[in-house]
């Protein structure tokens, strides 16, 4: 008996196939996106988009189960009436706007040149203006609901982005009938049932256990916002782990399977993520490393913690509440050095080790001791996600000198990155929410030694790594067999389908004594340049807009 999650990612869709009995991964495949990351201009068109433009095709979602699903059956010799389930997990916020029937606006040539059509992905932050205006105006009705989001809401999210095409392009949000998750999305066009994830819903759009935000509020951000609840959304929330519906003979057809499988309601990668590496009791920090990073952490109650992204009641593990937080950018800003700002003298070098440039600057790396560079660094190069919710932020490189190389660069930005995750982890247990330790999945920590070392004594916890490389697939995997009732629960299926590798990573405390030293200074430079007065980040970024004509 088996599954198959599909896990969504920025530029590409995977399907993992698993046998239900033991969590085994029999076959995977991977789609790449045709239109990838549309952050240029449109595909048909040379219109250039406005910065921090990111948008999608939701096209190519669809793609991936014609693609992907069937390669996993073909590869593994698998009948399609073994397969009992599916689900998905997604990029999250991805949002995207339709017709009653479901139809992409952006597939309708009346609103096809408009980029207000397609899917706004999660990392489209275009929006901050009006995430500042939706905080501002929570913050002067004494909103109850700001503070379970770390009292700001992120331009990445739900609201932000569809007030945005309300007040960019007010004739496109008023054709658009729904507006709502891409991971709902791909779920109501497998099944022809249109859901509400409750994680996703809790985390992106400030749903909690009273419903979303109140009418007035909606009408105080603007008049014709005031029912878009009512109108564009639903009130209906689906659980997760329930079945949303099952495979409908169209999606039987993409998919080689039969009609009728159960289909599961959707999931965020990062939260799926957690029962796959058996994080289901609280104080398990699971960390997903990859462009970015997304702190996931259970906890006994709702407590408030600065610049944490969500706390929703049954958000991630039925029973408990589940916290979010995250860093906007880890491997991005790992692959910026690399690809911009390394000299030819170590390509030659790591060619002639037989590396990659990012295994030999990590091996160079490694040979240092703590504070040996002299440097500190802010891990702001796409912004801050937690704790101060602010992407007007940007990189800072401190005690950089003639003999500062590569390497040096290199290590510090992990460094900063690991920084980054402690101030998270401080926040929360500052109210009260323990961190014991750190299970880590994603590409980032399974390749790089050095990192997750530098994590551990960072943060002086052990640091655990996932079992397996398609871990978010692998949780969509476990909650398939939960909708198709294989399981009871989510607990039941990651006892028996979930993975963590032997290797435990411990806290070097010689180490860890050094990097607290460090810590208090790369918490002077946080707290003066994300808290204080001195705003010379965004002054920069507002002169390099207005040079470039960008608005």
């Amino acid at each position: 008996m088996y599954t198959i999650g599909i896990d969504f990612g920025t530029e590409s869709g995977r399907a993992l196939l698993v046998d239900v009995r033991d969590g085994r991964e029999i076959a995977t495949a991977v789609h790449p996106y045709s239109n990838g990351v549309i952050d240029h201009h449109l595909p048909h068109n040379d219109k250039p988009l406005p910065p921090d433009w990111a948008l999608q095709d939701p096209m190519d979602y669809i793609e991936v189960f014609k693609n992907t699903i069937p390669a996993v059956l073909k590869q593994s010799g698998v009948k399609p009436e073994d397969v009992v389930g599916v689900a998905v997990d997604f990029t999250a916020c991805t949002i995207l706007p339709t017709r009653t029937d479901g139809t992409p606006l952006c597939v309708l040539p009346e609103w096809r040149d408009n980029p207000h059509s397609w899917v706004k992905l999660w990392k489209h932050h275009a929006a901050q203006g009006q995430a500042d205006q939706i905080n501002e105006t929570a913050r002067r009705m004494g909103q109850k609901w700001l503070p379970l989001y770390g009292g700001k809401i992120s331009s990445e999210w739900f609201f932000s982005k569809a007030l945005q095409i309300l007040q960019e392009s007010p004739e496109l949000y008023r054709a658009a009938d729904r507006i709502l998750e891409a991971a709902d999305w791909v779920i109501w066009q497998l099944c022809g049932v249109e859901t509400r994830s409750v994680c996703i819903a809790g985390y992106k759009a400030m749903m909690q256990d009273d419903g979303y935000p109140p009418r007035e509020y909606f009408a105080a951000l603007h008049p014709d916002f005031a029912d878009i609840v009512d109108t564009k959304m639903t009130r209906e929330f689906a659980a997760l782990g329930g079945r949303a519906g099952g495979l409908t003979a169209q999606a039987a057809a993409w998919t080689g399977l039969r009609e009728g499988t159960a289909v599961a309601v959707a999931n965020v990668d990062a939260h799926v993520t957690m029962p796959a590496v058996k994080a289901t009791r609280p104080g398990v920090m699971t960390i997903i490393m990859g462009t970015s990073s997304c702190h996931m952490l259970n906890g006994d109650s709702a407590q408030p913690v600065e610049g944490m992204c969500g706390v929703v009641r049954d958000g991630i593990i039925p029973g408990l509440y589940g916290y979010e937080a995250g860093q906007s950018g880890v491997g991005d800003i790992f692959a910026w050095f690399v690809n911009h700002a390394v000299p030819p003298e170590y390509h030659e070098a790591a060619k002639a080790a037989g590396l990659d440039l990012h295994a030999y600057l990590e091996r160079e790396a490694a040979k240092q001791k703590v504070g040996e560079h002299g440097l500190i660094a802010l891990d702001w190069w796409n912004g801050n996600r937690s704790t101060l919710v602010d992407v007007e932020l940007s990189g800072l490189l401190v005690g950089a000198t003639l003999a500062t190389r590569a390497p040096d660069i290199y290590r510090a930005l992990i460094e900063a990155t690991a920084f980054g995750t402690r101030v998270i982890i401080e926040a929360f247990e500052g109210r009260g929410v323990p961190v014991t330790e750190i299970v880590a999945a994603g590409g980032l920590p399974e390749k790089n030694a050095l990192l997750r070392q530098i994590y551990a004594d960072v943060t002086g916890r052990t640091f655990k790594l996932a079992g397996s490389a398609q871990a978010p697939a692998l949780g969509s995997a476990m909650h398939a067999a939960v909708a198709a009732g294989v399981f009871p629960d989510i607990h039941a299926a990651a006892d028996v389908m979930g993975k963590l590798k032997d290797e435990v990573v411990t806290p070097n405390l010689a180490n860890k004594a050094a990097y607290d030293a460090l810590f208090a200074d790369y918490k002077t430079l946080y707290d003066t340049f994300g808290r204080g007065a001195n705003d010379v980040m965004k002054r920069l970024k507002a002169t390099r807009r207005q040079i470039r004509g960008e608005g």
